[in-house]
């Protein structure tokens, strides 16, 4: 009885599968590259074979989408469990913010969400894949925000657009080692400027 529990079901085992090519890949990609990565590789580190990697993903393309998916969604969950509807717009932008950046200075998040993702699938696609897994969150605060006076007559499609840029740039210089503080500070500044 207990080897049968011991047995793993098809799903937990294609589960487990797919699990290991993401983890392959996304060692693979940080340390070299997308472009310098091969499928051969990926399949090698995850001790998977070839016909694994295509049940699951139809090309690395595919392989690398599942990735920046994985890793956007993570970043979304992390800023949900720091921000709240009850904290000012200032404290719940500013605890969105400080959640963004410990989520990005995950050892090679920046690399895969900022560098090479917009690179193999596009800006469209990144955007996409962003409003799926919690971007859209960034647009939904300005509306809170300019429901309660603060944002008036500014377009709020275009500064969610603009302030996405900055946390990412702010994200890129805080995983390459830059001052945290400072971006913090900067930050605080620019949306007190904004929404108060």
């Amino acid at each position: 009885m207990q080897e049968a529990r011991s047995r793993r079901t098809q799903a937990e085992r294609r589960a487990e599968t797919k699990r290991a090519l993401l983890e392959a890949a996304r060692t693979l990609i940080i340390e070299k590259g997308y472009a310098e990565t091969g499928t051969p590789e990926i399949v090698k580190a995850a001790d998977v074979t070839r016909g694994a990697l295509y049940h699951h993903f139809s090309d690395k393309a595919d392989l690398m989408r599942a990735l920046v998916r994985q890793e956007a969604t993570a970043i979304a969950a992390e800023i949900d469990a720091q921000t709240s509807t009850d904290q000012t717009p200032l404290d719940a932008f500013m605890a969105g913010a400080k959640a963004y950046f410990s989520a990005m200075s995950t050892p090679g998040r920046a690399k895969i969400l900022l560098l090479e993702g917009p690179t193999v699938l596009g800006l469209d696609e990144m955007a996409e894949i962003d409003r799926e897994t919690g971007g859209a969150t960034l647009l939904e605060g300005l509306q809170h925000a300019a429901g309660h006076g603060a944002l008036k007559d500014i377009p709020l499609e275009p500064l969610a657009a603009l302030l996405s840029a900055a946390f990412d740039r702010a994200a890129l210089a805080i995983a390459s080692g830059e001052d945290r503080d400072g971006y913090e500070t900067a930050t605080r500044k620019l949306l007190a400027g904004i929404l108060v």
